[in-house]
């Protein structure tokens, strides 16, 4: 994977070099050229192919944060919220009613 997005660069590079040196062409034009042939396609490329490998990762890591949460305290596992903290009182507080104008 890495050979095809080196590869593609070279050949952006070149086609770069190729308009910067030209009588006709210009250093605007090889910079925007190696980005818009170059750059950016290679870019999105190593990011869509690399969507697999990061989401094996992220799956990895949850797991070892569960299994490690698992681990600690059992009653970690019914907290809700995860704070450790005691819940609130069930008893509903009084609510100010809503005063109307007149």
């Amino acid at each position: 994977m890495y050979l095809v997005a080196i590869a593609w660069l070279y050949v952006a590079l070149m086609m770069a070099v190729a308009e910067a040196v030209h009588s006709q062409g210009s250093l605007l034009g090889a910079v925007i050229t190696f980005l818009l042939y170059g750059l950016t396609p290679v870019s999105l490329m190593m990011y869509l192919l690399g969507t697999p490998a990061r989401r094996s990762a992220r799956r990895r890591a949850e797991a070892a944060r569960q299994e490690q949460h698992a681990d600690e305290a059992p009653s970690a596992a019914f907290d809700p919220d995860g704070s450790g903290h005691a819940p609130a009182a069930a008893v509903p507080r009084p609510v100010a009613p809503v005063r109307e104008e007149s």
